[in-house]
């Protein structure tokens, strides 16, 4: 592994550069700033989460007409339209001076951040990588568990000395001193096989963003990816809920984030190297199971053990499918249209971040509580992982 990333230095850092600043897009770096925007313009939790959603419906609406310039833009040309305008975006987010400018705000930091960033970072490493392309993916999303352990931290340590909106305007800056130059650099050069490595498969068929839609296949193997998202999302928007239910003390809670972060690491590599052996498809029917076990012990797990327990599950899913996701498609549908397939894929799994907490959230209100609908989820994933067991034998035939 240490010789890979010698080797691949310069792509693998700007892939984990562009997701780790995809943070800014992010909801656990957004969520740092609700209460201040609340109290600045008067709105409810009600309010300001449904401007939220549908900030984030309107991002993931864009993304497939924005996404598709990965396949006819070079890379480093795109990120110095995208690293700046999700420069301007924080920019917007800190002196907003109405709601409306606050929605359009959070709307670019979803386009760009969430969307843009982690797509152009998995679009261009399953273009460069084949024989080694689960490596590869497994090393740039941990730059979303880098960002996740240090970003929040930064951002509330200059607010509290600051105020928030120096918090946001030092976002700006790490992202035009720091991440733009060095993203650009890194995906100036395009990467091509070293000696010993397979070419791109260009001999295997690529499929356009259309042939792809019209595949059933694509629309079983849908159903599966975008539950992670989706759970993930609910299990954290309502973790306050889910802890006072359960009576976990907030100390104890942090702990198991811990526990959650160190498996998400170990199992993305784990799996990278996996993929890189025997393919992507090994991995398909396998990838919920750890969702449905962590659904199941979340729905009635208490105590230290039980915390432990679901967010291990939890941490391992989240490995699992991170390196799964930028390793499948180009495996199943090829690399020369990828930006435009995956923009579908992604705008697919922005909705599910939006809808999650909402639709859960109204099922609570309605009298079903999150316990009970997390055991639901725990089936609907046991259920999908057969279909992504069918989907894998079909692919297989299909070659």
């Amino acid at each position: 592994m240490i010789e890979f990333i010698r080797k691949n230095f310069r792509w693998i850092a700007g892939g984990f550069l562009l997701t780790y600043f995809s943070s800014f897009g992010q909801t656990f770096f957004i969520s740092g700033s609700v209460a201040e925007w609340q109290a600045k313009f008067d709105l409810s939790h009600g309010e300001f989460g449904r401007l939220y959603m549908a900030a984030t419906i309107g991002s993931a609406a864009c993304l497939p007409f924005v996404g598709r310039l990965v396949d006819i833009v070079p890379e480093h040309r795109l990120l110095m339209m995208v690293v700046p305008a999700l420069a301007s975006a924080t920019l917007l987010a800190a002196f907003a001076p109405t709601v409306a400018v606050l929605v359009v705000a959070i709307f670019m930091l979803r386009l760009f951040g969430q969307g843009m960033m982690t797509h152009i970072a998995l679009t261009a490493t399953g273009r460069w990588f084949d024989a080694m392309r689960g490596r590869a993916v497994s090393l740039v999303v941990l730059g979303h568990q880098g960002g996740e352990a240090t970003l929040p931290l930064c951002f509330a340590a200059i607010a509290i000395a600051f105020g928030y909106q120096t918090g946001w305007i030092f976002s700006a800056l790490a992202l035009l001193l720091i991440g733009l130059p060095l993203s650009v650099w890194a995906y100036a050069k395009p990467r091509t096989p070293m000696e010993g490595e397979s070419a791109p498969a260009e001999t295997r068929r690529s499929w356009t963003r259309a042939e792809v839609l019209r595949d059933p296949i694509f629309w079983a193997l849908l159903t599966g990816v975008l539950a992670p998202p989706f759970i993930g999302t609910t299990i954290f928007f309502h973790q306050d809920y889910l802890t006072a239910l359960r009576e976990w003390p907030p100390q104890l809670f942090a702990q198991g984030l811990s526990l959650m972060a160190i498996t998400t690491v170990v199992f993305a590599l784990i799996i990278g190297s996996v993929i890189d052996r025997f393919g992507a498809l090994l991995v398909l029917p396998f990838f919920l199971l750890p969702l449905s076990a962590a659904c199941l012990l979340a729905s009635g797990a208490t105590g230290a053990l039980g915390l432990f327990s679901f967010m291990g599950c939890l941490g391992v899913s989240y490995g699992v499918s991170s390196t799964l996701f930028g390793a499948l498609w180009p495996e199943v549908y090829g690399v020369k249209h990828l930006g435009a397939v995956r923009s579908v894929i992604v705008s697919a799994m922005v909705l599910a971040t939006a809808a999650g907490p909402g639709l859960t959230g109204t099922l609570i209100d309605s009298g079903i509580s999150l316990p009970q609908q997390l055991a639901f989820m725990s089936a609907y994933c046991v259920g999908i992982a057969m279909l992504m067991a069918l989907a894998t034998i079909l692919l297989r035939r299909r070659g």
